[in-house]
């Protein structure tokens, strides 16, 4: 799977994926990935041609190099030693392309890594230590809960309260993100997986785990004063001239789940301490002139997973399959856009 469009055989697998929950899940009913689209746009707004969530986003491309402890844990071949190319996406979080940089609000890194023998792993990751909701079902309450009214234009803050008073877990990322300060570029903060995955080792023993990108720079954010004389588009640049001079870089972390712990939610991380194996360094090497680049049709569909690395039964692993297909498949029609 290394071409830049999904397989048209993947497309049609995800196609006829519902968002159910597995059977070591939360019990709700399943979610149409077409009515969760729709949702998204009537709630967010539609920006044709733009991804429906972080529709503003810029290509990298960078080569990533596995670890030695990598490799005791698994046998995917992502951690052989030898350089592996990359192809990335920085975004930043919402539905509109034109979203402000200076902000405190959430980025994210995709990763496509293009693996020997045609195999593909690919995975999103954002600037909060957990996700916006733990199941399907809760997501589209949740997006459904901030439409705004036709009259006012603002969501109903009664229906917005009644939602998260019963989902209280809809509020963590929120609040995670307006306690840091606004990032002072793409290669300066934290990228978390939020979901755990089982590392397969040759043995056939598993471990899992919830994996963090960590600058190997260090995280750098703004003051308030400092983010406003930034203006709201700075991002794009700030990282080119960072990939120019060499320095934007991530150490691949993984935080190791021990017995008993809970695993099957992205809205619970693990708690604070535990272990954690460097799996490999990952560089950035060059940044997109423009909109366009290499990962403007890549969907970085989370179960695109190597041999040696399996999803865990959190629910919001397999659910995010369906809407990227049909979410890209409006792009498509309406012409893909990237900035």
């Amino acid at each position: 799977m290394t071409k830049l469009f999904l397989p048209a055989a993947a497309l049609a697998v995800a196609a006829t994926v519902s968002l159910e929950t597995s059977a070591q899940a939360p019990a709700g009913a399943p979610v149409d990935p077409t009515t969760f689209i729709d949702q998204f746009e009537q709630t967010f707004g539609k920006y044709e041609g733009y991804r429906r969530s972080g529709a503003k986003g810029i290509c990298a491309t960078g080569e990533f190099v596995g670890s030695a402890d990598a490799r005791a844990l698994s046998t995917s071949s992502a951690f052989s030693g030898r350089p592996v190319p990359v192809v990335l996406r920085f975004s930043v979080g919402g539905a509109n392309p034109k979203a402000p940089d200076n902000a405190r609000s959430q980025r994210n890194m995709a990763l496509q890594f293009n693996l020997p023998d045609g195999e593909s792993w690919q995975m999103g990751n954002i600037s909060a230590p957990v996700f916006g909701a733990s199941s399907p079902q809760q997501f589209l309450g949740r997006v459904a809960s901030l439409q705004p009214d036709p009259a006012t234009r603002m969501p109903d803050a009664a229906k917005v309260k009644a939602f998260a008073d019963a989902n209280p877990e809809v509020l963590l990322q929120g609040k995670y993100l307006a306690s840091q300060p606004v990032p002072a570029s793409f290669g300066s903060v934290n990228y978390w997986g939020v979901h755990a995955f089982g590392f397969v080792a040759s043995s056939g023993a598993r471990q899992y785990g919830k994996w963090v990108f960590e600058p190997v720079g260090g995280l750098q954010g703004l003051s308030d004063d400092e983010a406003k004389a930034k203006g709201p588009s700075f991002l794009f640049d700030d990282l080119r001239q960072r990939v120019r001079d060499g320095k934007v870089a991530f150490n691949f972390n993984l935080e190791l789940a021990q017995a008993g712990e809970r695993i099957d939610s992205a809205t619970v991380p693990l708690p604070a301490g535990r272990t954690k194996v460097n799996l490999g360094l990952l560089k950035v090497t060059s940044v997109a002139d423009d909109g366009g680049g290499a990962c403007l049709t890549i969907t970085y569909n989370p179960m695109v997973l190597p041999k040696g690395v399996e999803p865990s039964a959190d629910p919001m692993i397999a659910a995010r399959a369906a809407p990227y297909a049909v979410g890209l498949g409006r792009r498509l029609t309406e012409g893909p856009k990237q900035q």
